[in-house]
């Protein structure tokens, strides 16, 4: 291979590991900001606006928005233009019973196995929630909650399953971030997580699967009562 030759092969190299990584970072911002509700259904998302926002091309901006569209969180529209998908409603009750069993088997066993350690580390987190329902930081609550569920993840060993239910829980995540405010659930969920905490803490296997089965369904009539309300960010 020719010097020459060698050296275009490096650029382009060099140039597709940075696009790659210029297009999961805008992946990744763009996928925060959807689930999180800052880009609420029906939010166009222009392309040139991104590339300006982002500081990139038009192609990792194109790569991303096909990863969201992947996961359902945007849709795109020939003739039309790209738009932050709405939250389809018959995917939740089927996202919480994967999520009640795989969570359900996952709190028995941590109440199983918790030491100490993992009680504080349970207390430090409902500590911090009740600090941010207070201030009324719904990102740092949702920040909280989540470390909450990843805890009890980690005190039994099933960190895999945590990692595996981040994309299977995504749409429910965006209607939860919904009730925070909307519904004023900051205050049930600490409250709800202290039931789960204390059943773990008495290492009631049984308590802290029911605990968490009725903790987790609590979405299904929110996302109904919030349906009523945003009719035209639920499909």
């Amino acid at each position: 291979m020719s010097s020459a030759h060698a050296g275009q092969s490096k650029v382009k190299a060099r140039t597709g590991i940075v696009r790659t990584t210029a297009a999961t970072a805008v992946y990744r911002e763009l996928h925060a900001a959807i689930v999180s509700m800052q880009l609420k259904p029906g939010t166009a998302l222009n392309e040139k606006a991104l590339t300006e926002r982002f500081g990139v091309s038009r192609t990792p901006v194109r790569e991303a928005l096909i990863r969201l569209v992947e996961d359902g969180l945007v849709n795109i529209y020939p003739q039309s233009g790209t738009f932050v998908a709405p939250i389809p409603v018959s995917m939740i009750p089927d996202a919480v019973v994967i999520r009640k069993a795989l969570e359900g088997a996952t709190v028995e066993k941590a109440a199983e196995c918790a030491d100490a350690g993992g009680i504080a580390l349970l207390d430090d987190i409902l500590a911090r929630q009740r600090f941010l329902s207070e201030r009324q930081d719904m990102n740092g609550f949702h920040e909280a909650d989540e470390a909450f569920h990843e805890a009890i993840a980690h005190i039994a060993d099933y960190d895999g399953i945590w990692d595996y239910l981040k994309p299977v829980k995504v749409q429910i995540d965006r209607a939860r971030r919904m009730t925070l405010p909307a519904l004023g659930r900051m205050n049930h969920v600490i409250g709800e997580h202290a039931i789960i905490r204390d059943a773990i803490a008495a290492h009631d296997s049984k308590a802290a699967c029911e605990a968490m089965k009725i903790h987790l369904g609590a979405v299904i009539p929110d996302v109904e009562e919030l349906r009523s309300a945003y009719p035209n960010w639920f499909i």
